[in-house]
C-alpha cells in the first residue's frame, strides 16, 4: 500500500517541458543581463572616451588659433617695416612667421588624428547601444515568460505556460539578435 501512488500524485507529462522551456528561459535571460550589461558598460565608456578626445580636439583648435592670431599680428608688422629695415630683423621676422606656421600646421595634423580616433570611439558606442538594445527587450520578454511558466506550474495551468512560450520564443530571438542583429532596430 505505500507503494501506491496516490491519484493527485500523479505528475502531468507537460510539467516536464514546462520545466525545462523555464530553465531555458532563465538561462538565456541570465546571459542576456551579463551581456546587455557589457554593451552599456562599453558604450558609457566609449562615449566618455569621444568626449575626451573632443576636449582634446578643442584645446588644440585653440592653440591653433591663439598661433594663427599671433601669426597675423605679426604678418602685418613684417609687412610694414620700412624699406630701409636691416636685413637681420627681417629674417627673424620670416624665421617666426615660419615656425609660427609649422606650429599651425603641426596642430592642424594633430586635430585630424584626434578627430578620427573621435569617429572611432562613437562608432564603438553605436556598435555597442545597436548590440545593447535586444538583450534589454530579450530581458523583459523572457521575465514575462519565466514568470507565467511559474504560475503555470504553481497552479498546474497549461494555458499560463502556452502563453508564456510565445513571450520566450520571441525572448529567445531577441537574445539572439544581439548577438547577430539580423533584426532592425525596434525603438
Amino acid at each position: 500500500m505505500a507503494d501506491e501512488k496516490k491519484p493527485e500524485d500523479k505528475k502531468d507529462p507537460w510539467l516536464n517541458y514546462l520545466a525545462l522551456t523555464t530553465v531555458i528561459f532563465a538561462v538565456c535571460a541570465t546571459l542576456s543581463t551579463f551581456k546587455g550589461g557589457g554593451y552599456s558598460t562599453r558604450s558609457v565608456i566609449s562615449q566618455a572616451q569621444a568626449s575626451d578626445q573632443w576636449a582634446y580636439y578643442q584645446a588644440k583648435s585653440i592653440k591653433a588659433n591663439l598661433y594663427q592670431i599671433q601669426r597675423e599680428r605679426l604678418q602685418l608688422e613684417f609687412d610694414t617695416l620700412p624699406a630701409d629695415a636691416p636685413a637681420s630683423k627681417r629674417a627673424a621676422y620670416q624665421a617666426k612667421l615660419d615656425d609660427y606656421s609649422a606650429k599651425i600646421k603641426k596642430y592642424d595634423a594633430e586635430k585630424e588624428d584626434i578627430q578620427r580616433t573621435a569617429h572611432e570611439l562613437e562608432a564603438k558606442r553605436d556598435d555597442a547601444q545597436r548590440h545593447g538594445q535586444p538583450m534589454g527587450l530579450a530581458v523583459i520578454f523572457l521575465q514575462i515568460a519565466i514568470l507565467l511558466s511559474s504560475v503555470a506550474g504553481l497552479f498546474k495551468r497549461r494555458e499560463l505556460w502556452l502563453c508564456a512560450l510565445p513571450l520566450g520564443l520571441l525572448g529567445l530571438v531577441l537574445f539572439a539578435n544581439g548577438f547577430l542583429l539580423f533584426l532592425p532596430p525596434l525603438l
